[in-house]
């Protein structure tokens, strides 16, 4: 492959360090760590085994990576207990209460201002 079409092709790892892979081109059995959500896995323990590198204009460098995983090395993801699950809730609805009015509103308050919308006196123009 020459150098100009394929600028991160560079799967023994030489230039980069690790094993890299332009967009659209990993191997098979790797996976990036959405991928393995999505499938109901972790890394789970494992190291950076490859990295796929393209070019965008949202990077501050030009240029984006994501960091694949083995399959066969993966495990499935932990399901949290009732009592972490209670306590996430708690703490999403501390997060909700306002500390001057006491009232639970829908979204999480600002941090900004430590109070509700309608506390702070923050107006909705319609």
């Amino acid at each position: 492959m020459s150098r100009a079409r394929v600028p991160f092709w560079d799967p023994e790892g030489k230039r980069y360090g690790t094993p890299t892979y332009p967009w659209r081109m990993a191997p098979d059995g790797l996976a990036t760590y959405r991928q393995l959500r999505a499938a109901g896995l972790r890394p789970g323990g494992q190291g950076v085994q490859a990295q796929l590198m393209w070019r965008s204009r949202r990077a501050s460098k030009g240029v984006r990576v994501a960091y694949l995983y083995r399959l066969d090395l993966a495990k499935p993801r932990r399901t949290p207990t009732e009592a972490q699950l209670e306590a996430i809730e708690k703490a999403l609805q501390a997060r909700r209460t306002c500390p001057d009015c006491g009232v639970e509103q829908p979204y999480c308050l600002p941090t900004r201002y430590g109070a509700c919308l309608d506390c702070h006196g923050w107006q909705v123009s319609a």
